[in-house]
């Protein structure tokens, strides 16, 4: 099924604790900055025991344009991140970009090919699709649940509305911190020189480590919680930055870098297993993209890593219990700990 974003649960905001001190866009979410859609589909089965799905970001210009600007950064490259070499090269995204399970992620790059050419007025004879994954095994026990029509169904229903967090689209699955965890996002009103711009995260949040929150350490295992994930750290975590300026592509590179630096933030460890990945795009197309000032860039930096710490908290407040058929439970954060 596809969400739109109803029935969202409490997020950090809502229990007067903030991150940083710019202010978030009207949605506080990635769909603040001007130009970019996102639709998810969620596949959430416990009898038979699927937690998967897929989270599409699509940018408005690529309906007009060949592609928009954008940088890439891994952090470590343990994962199955599809279209990487190609998007690094040229700085540049051509297609939508899909987050999903790590078995899933080549369906769902063949069926992003099929909906874009389904979708193009001149002959195509080449085509980057990008699909970011995380491993989200420890839950969802069948390994390439997600097919053709539910990548479609993301695609066709993104929208600019509210962004739907935790349980739902490529985060159905995930696990972070101990934690069930999923999708998280959050934006910026950055006040650049020139005026004011939006900087919106979207996390994909499956990562181990220890939970850092609030000033504390919290584990799941002092609240009497088994702790979610894999015993031998795997998982990954992919970043996406969304920001409405042309940049040039190095200085996207620069700021996909942050947001993978901002997951140290609330205490992901960078593990062997996981692969952390960080993309930055702009949703305008200029002939001369702008390039930032320092200050500016600065400024910039501070909305990416706070945006995505506050977009992990998000994830996690959002996220509900699963238990699996198997015995397994993925514990959701109680919402105690950020009210004490």
């Amino acid at each position: 099924m596809a969400d739109h974003g109803r029935g969202r649960a409490t997020r950090l905001r809502e229990t007067g604790r903030t991150v940083g001190r710019m202010a978030p866009g009207p949605l506080n979410a990635i769909t603040d900055v001007p130009g970019l859609r996102v639709g998810q589909t969620t596949l959430d089965d416990a009898e038979r025991g699927v937690h998967s799905g897929v989270t599409a970001l699509v940018p408005a210009a690529l309906d007009e344009a060949a592609a928009v600007p954008a940088g890439f950064h891994v952090a470590n490259g343990y994962g199955k991140f599809v279209g990487a070499t190609q998007l690094m090269e040229l700085t540049e995204l051509e297609t939508p970009v899909l987050l999903t399970s790590t078995l899933s992620a080549f369906r769902a790059a063949d069926a992003l090919v099929g909906w874009v050419l389904d979708r193009a007025t001149t002959p195509v004879t080449s085509l980057n699709p990008v699909v970011g994954e995380i491993n989200d095994s420890w839950l969802s026990a069948q390994p390439r649940p997600v097919t053709e029509a539910h990548v479609r169904a993301a695609l066709d229903s993104a929208d600019a509305g509210p962004v739907a967090m935790g349980n739902v689209g490529g985060g159905t699955g995930a696990c972070a911190l101990g934690f069930k965890a999923g999708i998280g996002s959050a934006s910026r009103v950055v006040p650049l020189d020139g005026g004011p711009v939006t900087v919106g995260v979207l996390v994909q949040a499956n990562m181990d480590g220890d939970l850092r929150v609030a000033g504390r350490t919290v584990l799941p295992e002092d609240l009497g919680l088994e702790r979610a994930g894999h015993t031998s750290p795997r998982g990954s975590c992919v970043v996406v930055v969304a920001l409405d300026i042309p940049c040039t592509g190095r200085q996207l590179e620069r700021i996909a870098a942050r947001g993978t630096l901002a997951l140290g933030r609330v205490g992901a460890a960078f593990s062997h297993g996981s692969g952390d990945y960080g993309l930055a795009l702009s949703t305008r197309v200029a002939e001369a993209p702008r390039v930032l000032a320092p200050a500016d860039l600065n400024l910039v930096f501070t909305a990416v890593l706070d945006g995505v710490e506050e977009a992990v908290i998000d994830a996690l407040l959002a996220a509900r219990t699963v238990r699996t058929p198997g015995g397994r439970t993925a514990h959701a954060l109680p919402h105690s700990v950020l009210l004490d």
